[in-house]
């Protein structure tokens, strides 16, 4: 369990999630056994650790809390989030600091290429913080990320996870241009959801957004994730599915909803994972090249595996000449 208090940091001691200091404290729910993780540990998680911090690095690993860190860091699998630690936005499920983040760091392309160079990755995601106080949203600065990683790593595949780049004209059309293997951007949760637990966001520009990137460039995947057990139903997490399917969407990703602390929004319930195993099979029928849907799914999990399933479907599903 995370702390509204931040420990990330050596010597922090400023409130992780400000605006929620005063909200009442809600129910913690005691987790069933399928949500339950070992401690991470190995050697080569350690190894991962170093080569982070070596960089200077930012993780959405810890900076989320991920329960698959272990598992994830033990693979050299670690998701660099780009453009500092502090997002502009206060999503109530989100366990990233907010406030107003620090300047953007000239060197942080570089090092990022550098580290997944020296982590032998053939995959690699690049989420980032919301900066809504940025002229092109951070924009530029993912371009030139996956520009330093293609010099470095000419190799490897860049999965980017973005922003929604809200009243930002051009940021997104700058992104495309610099052609990631796969464009991952979350819707979350359900629309009628969204004002408690994505308050800054709107589904409708979210979904268009990624409808956008299938319009600018049909080569490039497009993914996006929802959380379950945050109040939502069966029928609305399904018209999600039919909505992404509109949009052009190659993959869906489907997880349990974790509180990260009594400050953030409260567990509706655990979804089991019989009904994550149903959900998979009703977003196959309905066309998507890939899903992962189970409770310890996240956005960048399994992404390594995942991408060469991902171009197989596709390959597979192109008519033979």
């Amino acid at each position: 369990m995370a702390t509204v208090i931040d420990t990330l940091k050596a010597g922090a001691a400023r409130r992780r999630h400000p605006e929620k200091a005063n909200r009442p404290d809600t129910p913690l729910l005691r987790k069933p056994e399928w949500i339950r993780v070992k401690a991470p540990g190995s050697p080569v998680y350690t190894e991962t650790k170093r080569i982070v911090r070596e960089h200077n690095l930012v993780t959405v690993c810890e900076e989320a809390g991920c329960p698959n860190i272990g598992e994830c860091w033990t693979k050299k699998h670690a998701t660099m989030m780009i453009m500092g630690d502090t997002c502009t936005r206060a999503c109530a499920f989100c366990n990233v600091k907010t406030g107003l983040p620090a300047p953007l760091d000239a060197e942080e392309p570089e090092n990022v290429a550098n580290a997944v160079a020296k982590l032998g990755l053939r995959h690699v995601v690049i989420t980032s913080v919301d900066r809504d106080d940025l002229a092109d949203g951070g924009a530029r600065h993912f371009v030139k990320v996956i520009e330093a990683i293609r010099r470095c790593s000419p190799g490897t595949t860049v999965e980017i996870l973005t922003p929604d780049f809200l009243r930002k004209d051009g940021a997104l059309e700058m992104v495309v241009a610099a052609r990631p293997d796969v464009f991952n951007h979350n819707l979350e949760t359900v629309p009628r959801l969204y004002l408690n637990i994505r308050p800054g966001a709107r589904y409708f520009h979210s979904m268009r957004l990624l409808q956008r990137v299938k319009e600018i460039d049909p080569t490039i995947f497009t993914k996006s994730g929802i959380m379950v057990g945050l109040g939502e139903t069966r029928e609305e997490v399904l018209q999600v599915m039919d909505d992404m399917r509109s949009a052009g969407i190659d993959f869906l990703t489907i997880g349990q909803y974790l509180q990260p602390t009594r400050k953030h929004a409260a567990i509706d319930r655990f979804v089991t994972p019989d009904e994550f195993k149903s959900y998979e099979t009703i977003a196959r029928t309905k066309g998507f090249l890939l899903v992962s849907s189970s409770p310890l799914t996240r956005s960048s999990y399994h992404a390594d595996e995942d991408f060469a399933r991902l171009s197989a479907a596709r390959n597979a599903a192109q008519p033979r000449v």
